[in-house]
């Protein structure tokens, strides 16, 4: 089966927007200029140094594509292959490996200087949650008019709210004063396997 780049690369357009297929990373067929090649077949038996020519033959004759692999090798690297299947195989492994990842937020929790027991065990909890669903979190404390001239109050606030956070999740980010806000950021701790 031959593949031209038109084919892989046809953008088609959805909503009156272009969206392309896929994207080319390999030179295939027509596309090999190289003088002579390195020839690999489709069950990984080395063919030897032929031409480009030759090698466009061999992949006509057994009805696949050629494809370079290893452009920078002394000769160029060629392989006989299915470069269709190759392509969705090589998509269907990075669909794998990007659902197999997690993707770490960072959730805010607003305290204040004058917070409550209660809505201080609250925020706790809050807390606590992300950080054992593996998110960070990132406290605040902003402070209004007069409150200003009182920021170690704050900062006594945010140094109880990451002892009371320590078996889930450590301090990534000692509190810090800027402009109005004192911030904090808490990391999750890491699970042992």
């Amino acid at each position: 089966m031959l593949v031209r780049t038109a084919d892989i690369c046809r953008p088609f357009y959805i909503f009156g927007r272009c969206f392309s297929i896929s994207t080319q990373e390999h030179q295939i067929n027509e596309e090999i200029t190289d003088k002579e090649v390195r020839l690999i077949d489709a069950d990984g038996a080395q063919l030897g140094i032929v031409t480009s020519a030759r090698a466009m033959e061999v992949a006509v004759e057994r009805g696949m594509d050629l494809v370079k692999i290893a452009p920078k090798a002394e000769p160029p690297v060629c392989r006989v292959m299915d470069y269709g299947k190759f392509r969705f195989e090589q998509a269907k492994k990075e669909k794998e490996a990007r659902k197999n990842q997690k993707v770490v937020e960072i959730k805010e929790l607003r305290l204040s200087a004058k917070i409550d027991t209660h809505d201080f065990d609250t925020k706790v909890k809050a807390a606590q949650k992300f950080l054992s669903g593996g998110d960070k979190v990132k406290a605040s404390i902003r402070f209004r008019g007069r409150e200003m001239a009182h920021t170690n109050i704050g900062l006594d606030v945010l140094t109880r709210f990451g002892e009371a956070c320590a078996e889930f999740g450590s301090v990534e980010k000692a509190p810090k004063l800027e402009g109005r806000q004192m911030l904090m950021f808490l990391a999750p701790e890491k699970k042992k396997k």
